[in-house]
């Protein structure tokens, strides 16, 4: 990657020294907690390392044979984490609004624990995914059926997947250049995804032998440059590392923000709510009971789905043993546009890993500088640049 200049100083914050004499027990148990969760990112062990061989085992099955996926093992001492998670005294933190969002960031992370603790052992894993994650309401499938009952729009040239992984890590070096910070990229053939940020190490990876369309590429940088790593800087920068590390129940809000950008910046289509709407159909399989093969006839044989997407969007669902996280695209999407409809400040949630609940703690810390502005910002929310009246009316009429 090319090399950028350092990160701009935030204004309007106090300064660390100000911020220990002034809330010396925050900053205490905020740091204390930046140590101890450096380890728990659930993208570092949820995605098996034998995709590809799987998948060639499983179409060779005629789509009858559940794949068998392995997974890294994990590389830290879940139960003394737990310990020291909880040996946080949180009670000696004054402000109550404060102490009272602490408190769920221990249960959060313990949950997360519990999560990647227990990849790959089926329904001991999924039940602690429902703790965490939840699971698709009635609603949600509604909202997936409605979006799906659309017609499909005419196949244009930009969604042709015509480039390598080569010329898509070009592309995204281009691309970077708006921005001012420094990150890595790296290609893999462990990512379920075609692209994925890993925040722990301001890694981009791309998925080894994907081919991309231009409509991707453009969805993938304003997704995951414009929000996932913008998020990720901006984070770093802020005096509480809660900020970098993960507020509780962050996904949604994240993902939701992600998929504004590709909204914002004219490149959402709805060849792609409807891939969100089929990962919503995929997870609430898992509620049903369905295995891989279930799941993957559900979108092949009944929803007509290409085999490639199917199995994608299945592994997707049933990785760690059933992971529901993907339903969180289309529930999040929903919420941050109604935050933008409402006229609020989209710059309050690209503060870091933050959740849209928070807003309002999170703008109280800024009046009390505990926190400062944020020295990144997404260019795809300066100006609106959709196009497409068939996008509006959808995100106006989910429920």
């Amino acid at each position: 990657m090319p090399k950028h200049s350092i990160s701009p100083t935030i204004n309007n914050m106090i300064s660390t020294e100000e911020l220990v004499d002034t809330y010396p027990n925050l900053y205490k148990i905020d740091r204390e907690l930046h140590k101890l969760v450096q380890k728990i990112e659930m993208l570092n062990y949820i995605n098996p390392t034998n995709i590809e061989q799987e998948k060639r085992n499983f179409f060779a099955s005629k789509y009858n044979v559940n794949p068998n996926f392995k997974y890294k093992r994990i590389d830290f001492n879940a139960h003394k984490l737990q310990q020291a998670l909880f040996s946080q005294d949180i009670d000696t933190i004054q402000d109550e609004e404060t102490r009272k969002f602490y408190r769920e960031v221990i249960y959060d992370y313990s949950g997360l624990i519990q999560c990647i603790e227990s990849i790959g052992k089926g329904e001991k894993f999924y039940f602690n995914v429902l703790k965490s994650f939840g699971t698709p309401t009635e609603k949600d499938v509604q909202n997936a059926q409605f979006i799906l009952h659309f017609k499909d729009e005419k196949f244009n040239q930009e969604m042709f997947p015509v480039f390598n992984v080569d010329e898509a890590l070009a592309y995204f070096q281009e691309f970077a250049k708006k921005f001012d910070f420094q990150y890595n990229v790296k290609i893999s053939n462990k990512i379920s995804a075609a692209a994925m940020v890993q925040n722990n190490t301001q890694t981009l990876f791309l998925k080894k032998n994907h081919r991309f369309s231009a409509n991707q590429l453009k969805v993938l940088a304003n997704h995951e440059i414009g929000v996932h790593m913008v998020t990720t800087f901006n984070g770093i920068n802020q005096p509480l590392k809660i900020f970098y590390n993960g507020f509780p129940k962050n996904v949604e809000t994240q993902e939701g923000l992600a998929v504004f950008s590709e909204y914002m910046s004219g490149c959402l289509t709805l060849y792609r709510l409807k891939e969100l709407a089929y990962r919503v159909l995929a997870a609430d399989s898992l509620r049903k009971g369905f295995n891989f093969c279930d799941t993957f006839d559900l979108l092949h044989n009944q929803y007509k789905l290409n085999r490639e997407e199917s199995y994608n969007i299945s592994l997707r669902a049933h990785r760690g043993g059933g992971f529901t996280k993907d339903y969180t695209y289309l529930t999040g999407l929903k919420k941050v546009y109604t935050y933008y409809k409402r006229q609020k400040d989209l710059n309050t949630l690209l503060t870091g890993k933050v959740n849209i609940g928070n807003a309002d703690l999170i703008n109280t810390w800024k009046e009390k500088g505990i926190i400062g502005d944020n020295p990144h910002r997404n260019f795809a929310f300066d100006t609106n640049n959709n196009e497409s009246e068939t996008i509006d009316f959808i995100l106006e009429n989910l429920k």
